[in-house]
């Protein structure tokens, strides 16, 4: 029993010695806990609406005064045409647009009132959750109109869901999981190859050779970035030809993002393997310390908008949240390239980043 214990204190010796150990133990649980805590958030915030009102009377004014005095909406702007309504959205401006009809006052009085909500329905559960929150406004402004008229008012909404309107869920799903399975590939892959080399003692003998490290470097990339690119082909066949997804934009966009997003999350399991000397490090590291913060914080399960805005720092970081988007808008929305330019821009910047802090690293450590 005596032996017993010594093991045991033994045991929590090499614990407390081992600091990673300790950060995984006792420090991550609580990071996750406060990360996760904050950003699964299903309630809506800040929901971004524009009004179409041709009839500009005293009741419209009433319905948008109340949009603007719940906590969940804000009305960012009035609509002169009908043609902008497209335009707010493939802007990525807009969350909803309230569509009037003419001559709502008398339409009211008359009980042949309607209004017309129209979503994006490219996340089919955000916009069912839309559409009943402002729902939830106007049944208050009906019982608003009962007690001021005293007469059973009764406004008919009509929902409309742009780029979605069967509301498929693999319309939201798949870019998104284009974003995780390229991340986790790219990234965990490179940086175990490169790890493994250092742990078995082989990478001395690789740089002894007459190729360059740089050469070195991307004969261990380019595999990873050809399985890669197999990967991203079998994805789409999937999504076009199986769950229905179609691609309504470029191809040729569509193909130049996803080339760079590769590089990006390529370059980042290389950063890892500077950082890490064992494989199962780096698979802790580009495994889990990388899929939460996807799946969290990319737009992937939960609306960014839903995110506290210090938690959203952590979001513009992460190369995935980028790329979900800019597949979204040209897969689903099908606009054109002046709509992502913006996430196109970041991606490449990130890329240049990576490979540069990744290259630098790896360079000092290996001399």
């Amino acid at each position: 029993m005596k032996q017993f214990y010594s093991f045991i204190k033994k045991e929590f010796y090499q614990i407390f010695r081992d600091k990673r150990t300790l950060l995984i133990l006792l420090v991550m649980p609580v990071i996750l806990v406060i990360l996760l805590g904050y950003a699964i958030n299903t309630e809506l915030n800040d929901v971004r609406i524009a009004v179409f009102d041709p009839s500009k009377d005293t009741e419209t004014r009433h319905v948008i005064e109340r949009f603007r005095a719940s906590k969940y909406f804000s009305v960012i702007k009035e609509l002169d045409t009908k043609s902008e309504i497209n335009d707010v959205f493939k802007g990525g401006n807009m969350d909803m647009v309230i569509v009037f009809p003419e001559n709502f006052s008398a339409r009211l009085h008359k009980r042949e009132a309607n209004i017309q909500l129209i979503v994006d329905g490219t996340d089919p559960n955000q916009a069912y959750m839309l559409t009943g929150y402002a729902g939830g406004v106007l049944s208050s402004y009906q019982m608003e109109l009962l007690e001021r008229y005293d007469i059973p008012v009764q406004i008919q909404t009509e929902t409309r869901m742009l780029y979605n309107p069967q509301a498929k869920s693999a319309y939201n799903f798949v870019p998104g999981v284009m974003g995780l399975i390229l991340t986790l590939i790219c990234a965990m892959m490179t940086s175990v190859s490169i790890v493994r080399e250092k742990e078995m003692g082989t990478m001395e003998v690789l740089l002894a050779s007459p190729m360059k490290p740089i050469q070195i470097i991307l004969s261990k990339m380019a595999p990873y970035f050809v399985l890669s690119i197999t990967t991203l082909v079998i994805i789409l066949l999937l999504a076009v030809f199986v769950m229905g997804v179609p691609i309504r934009g470029s191809l040729f966009w569509l193909a130049l993002s996803s080339v760079l997003f590769i590089i990006v999350a390529l370059s980042l399991g290389l950063l890892i393997s500077t950082l890490v000397d064992k494989q199962m490090s780096a698979l802790l590291v580009s495994g889990i310390g990388l899929m939460m913060p996807v799946l969290v914080f990319s737009g992937l399960i939960f609306p960014i908008e839903n995110i506290p805005w210090v938690l959203r720092w952590i979001s513009d970081v992460i190369p995935a949240r980028w790329y979900i988007a800019i597949v979204r808008k040209i897969m689903i929305e099908g606009v054109g390239v002046q709509f992502f330019i913006k996430e196109l821009c970041i991606i490449v910047v990130m890329a240049l980043v990576l490979i540069t802090v990744a290259w630098k690293n790896f360079k000092v450590r290996l001399c």
